[in-house]
């Protein structure tokens, strides 16, 4: 069968994590250009092509129809077939629609492209959650995990793009987002295969006898071409998660609205350049990558329905504030407000909808995923009516008020599926290698076997008893050993940067902070340009990396200090 490995590895202890670590890492090198291209297409097609408004409206539409379409279908896939074979097909014709955009010379080559995304980007994101979904029973912050990875790869590719765009123009952009999302499929393809879920301790999400395939292949349904039982599984699930699902369509078109409206109020009423609207949105998302893990440690204390009534009312709030908001400096900060919201609300929300798909996980992301375009479509409908038709305080309101409403919808809803309130805490990280021995040689004996469980069984027992381990310590003092190294490297390289003149951090200083912080520092064009940008990237880069490491330490402290 196609992929197979050796059964050894198959049921390697420490499988299971690497095939989430690399799927972390995929997700990170494609949500860049997926949220990048979302950012530039507009005006890609306006500047390049030559597109009128309609024509720029149709474009967008045909990616997120394909995608609406293709989602519940990609669910099936990966129920059916091995998840990483369909994540990676999708990071392939991520990258195939990247270069069409770059080759692009007509708006049907665009089209074309924009279709080719829509289908990949379904079969992608709908595999990738049923991926992380794989450990959700023994590791509650998988989903987290995944919003961080996806946020730190947005805001980065958002900063380089951003910043290169002026030296490289939009083919470059596309050319580099093409590149990277072929560096993800590799990704996918090079993780492990899932174990049979009988081997894995819950079985992760979904993890009944039978929730996956045995060979990583084809599920026992796919391999009988049950198609009909397929797409009677598919309604089943949507059935089952109909109140979630109207929960996210509720949830999805108030925050979309109030996007939108937030960047065409920045674009017009501010007359803010691409990339002055770009660093207004940029703290929120890197809040997002930083808050998302810590935040899961309030949801495991005080359970799933507080902490989004909560994450509702300080969406609206950052809504309604929006009303007021004097400058774009004042909505940048309101901004993270927002992004603190969703860090929360979205893991949530994707570790509800796995555990009630049970065994078919990824028709219920599939269903989700449609749920969350269908909700984003009819917001940015409203918004631009709103926009247009209301004065822009009411705007602000009437969204900050269909927020609070999810803050009695979505709760609600939680509670109707059945699931757990309260989360099981994530394993510590000595827990995670106490739970990971050795695999024994599969030819053991019987009484090898029984001998090797009973001393395994012991050891257990004995760490429980044992004193707290310092593996926390050592872990916070390899964060901070890492972040470190990094410092001195990039404190050298921008010593050498400022001796030649190339130093962007020097030009900030000295020269108009604002100026340079929009649009660069004193070079105008060539390689020296190329050089400043790169150094202003990293300054990005180190900041993000700081923030990164400084949360990861303080949640370990806070943990640590609640288990003494």
């Amino acid at each position: 069968m196609i992929g197979d490995i050796p059964a050894a590895a198959t049921k390697s202890p420490r499988a299971p994590r690497r095939r989430e670590e690399r799927t972390l890492h995929a997700a990170a090198f494609t949500n860049g250009p997926n949220e990048l291209f979302d950012f530039i297409l507009p005006l890609w097609a306006g500047a390049a092509l030559g597109l009128s408004a309609t024509e720029v409206g149709i474009l967008m539409a045909v990616e997120m129809a394909l995608s609406v379409i293709a989602r519940p279908i990609a669910g099936v896939l990966s129920d059916l077939f091995e998840r990483r074979y369909v994540a990676a097909t999708g990071a392939v014709l991520y990258a195939a629609s990247a270069a069409g955009y770059a080759l692009a010379q007509n708006a049907a080559a665009a089209y074309a492209a924009a279709a080719v995304g829509g289908v990949g980007g379904a079969l992608l994101w709908v595999a990738v959650r049923a991926i992380i979904s794989e450990r959700l029973a023994e590791d509650s912050a998988v989903f987290p995990r995944l919003l961080a990875s996806q946020e730190t790869g947005s805001w980065v590719a958002f900063v380089a793009g951003m910043v290169l765009i002026g030296e490289i123009g939009f083919d470059g952009v596309f050319w580099a987002c093409a590149g990277a999302c072929l560096l993800a499929a590799a990704l996918l393809l090079s993780a492990p295969r899932r174990q049979d879920p009988a081997a894995v301790r819950g079985g992760g999400a979904g993890g009944a006898p039978g929730a996956a395939e045995p060979q990583g292949a084809v599920a026992p349904e796919g391999a009988k071409g049950a198609a009909g039982s397929a797409i009677a599984g598919l309604g089943a699930v949507g059935r089952r998660l109909r109140p979630m699902l109207l929960a996210v369509v509720v949830t999805m078109t108030a925050e979309a609205a109030i996007s939108l409206l937030l960047l065409m109020h920045l674009q017009r009423e501010f007359d803010l350049e691409v990339i002055q609207v770009a660093y207004v949105f940029l703290p929120g998302a890197i809040a997002m990558s930083v808050a998302a893990e810590r935040l899961h440690g309030y949801v495991v204390r005080f359970g799933r329905t507080r902490i989004l009534m909560c994450a509702s009312f300080a969406s609206a709030a950052f809504a309604a504030g929006l009303a007021w908001a004097p400058n774009p400096v004042v909505i940048a900060a309101l901004w993270i407000l927002s992004g603190l919201a969703w860090a929360a609300v979205i893991p949530i929300q994707q570790a509800v909808i796995a555990e009630a798909s049970g065994e078919h996980t990824g028709r219920g992301m599939g269903v989700y995923e449609s749920a969350n375009l269908l909700g984003a479509l009819i917001g940015a409908l409203t918004a631009g009516m709103l926009y247009d038709g209301a004065d822009w305080t009411v705007a602000c309101l009437s969204a900050a008020a269909l927020i609070l409403v999810g803050a009695v919808v979505v709760p609600r809803a939680v509670r109707s599926l059945g699931v757990a309130d309260v989360p099981p805490p994530p394993p510590a990280p000595e827990a995670e290698a106490e739970r990971a021995p050795e695999p024994a040689p599969r030819a053991k004996s019987s009484l090898a076997k029984d001998s090797a469980e009973k001393s395994t069984a012991e050891k257990s027992t004995a760490a429980k008893r044992a004193p707290a381990k310092e593996e926390p310590s050592r872990t916070r003092e390899q964060l901070l050993r890492e972040l470190g190294r990094h410092a001195v490297v990039f404190t050298v390289v921008q010593v050498l940067l400022m001796l030649v003149g190339l130093s962007w951090l020097r030009d900030l200083v000295t020269q108009d902070t604002l100026d340079v912080l929009l649009h660069g520092g004193g070079q105008e064009s060539g390689f020296a340009r190329v050089v400043e940008d790169g150094g202003k990237i990293w300054v990005f880069v180190m900041v993000g990396h700081a923030l990164w490491a400084g949360a990861k330490c303080l949640a370990m402290a806070v943990g640590r200090g609640g288990r003494d």
